[in-house]
């Protein structure tokens, strides 16, 4: 397992960072690795500490969301007191983050496209969910309702359980191995649709040729309960009070059993990679043989 982890010992989110570190986690990403922070906690303040439970949660969604832009929450149950208390702990976390990424990863810091923030309060074991929204099958990330244009998602994880509970995850083999047993069954998209599912608004914007085929792949890679069982995929439990980030539009993951997650989304533009051929779009440009983009 030690080899799909690239550990940094920091404690602060705002560094110091060394040359060293920032070379090192910036090659593990590119190489479809998990960056690693054992001991970067983030901390609730005595007043937010009633957050730690579920009931907060309207049920409706997996997640409460809170989007920087605008500062809105969704997904929350409380009064407009209550929003905005837990609408500040997201912001802070999420300015967090972005003060982790832009010393951390030096080469990404003026591309980096900053994007929804989440709270996870809700047990993921045993929760009900359709296959291809069941985040305990192994897959790559890819948004149904908004394309990514070709851009990598970068997700950065704090286990904020207060219980001693871990993050239980299942990580998977690399990238393109994964894609090379799938790009056989994708299907071209029917003339139109892509256009038609925009002007119907069911996508935020128009699908790409890319983001068709990588919703293809997560989908046929969680339907295919063969491919479930039989993958390789090596166990990992994240401890409470640690961080952790890759690529997971890349890295194959499957999440068992936590409660208490902070999560905040990027994007990243591939050029702006150190490596860009490396990247997924490439990868599947180079499997089907054509541009995607």
């Amino acid at each position: 397992m030690t080899d799909r982890l690239y550990t940094v010992d920091l404690t602060q989110w705002n560094g110091p960072f060394t040359p060293a570190q920032q070379d090192g986690a910036t090659a593990a990403m590119e190489s479809g690795n998990v960056v690693y922070l054992p001991k970067l906690d983030f901390q609730f303040n005595p007043e937010e500490q009633k957050f730690l439970t579920p009931v907060w949660s309207n049920g409706a969604a997996k997640n409460i969301s809170y989007d920087h832009r605008n500062g809105r929450i969704q997904g929350m149950e409380g009064d407009q007191t209550a929003q905005h208390e837990l609408a500040a702990l997201l912001k802070r976390y999420s300015e967090s983050t972005l003060t982790l990424m832009q010393g951390l990863f030096p080469q990404y810091k003026a591309a980096l496209l900053r994007m929804r923030t989440s709270y996870r309060p809700v047990e993921i074991k045993g929760r009900v969910s359709k296959v291809t929204k069941d985040d305990t099958r192994l897959h790559p990330d890819q948004f149904p309702a908004r394309p990514v244009g070709g851009k990598r998602i970068i997700r950065i994880f704090c286990n904020v359980n207060p219980e001693g509970k871990g993050r239980d995850w299942r990580i998977g083999e690399p990238f393109a191995d994964f894609a090379g047993k799938f790009v056989p069954r994708l299907k071209a998209p029917f003339p139109g649709s892509r256009d038609l599912m925009y002007m119907l608004r069911i996508t935020r914007t128009p699908r790409t040729m890319y983001d068709h085929y990588m919703l293809q792949l997560h989908d046929q890679g969680k339907m295919d309960d063969r491919y479930q069982h039989s993958a390789p995929q090596i166990p990992f439990v994240f401890p409470p009070h640690c961080t952790w980030t890759c690529f997971t539009d890349e890295v194959l993951h499957a999440v068992d059993a936590g409660q208490y997650l902070l999560e905040q989304t990027y994007l990243l533009p591939v050029e702006a990679m150190k490596n860009p051929e490396k990247s997924p779009l490439r990868v599947l440009e180079k499997l089907m043989g054509k541009k995607l983009m």
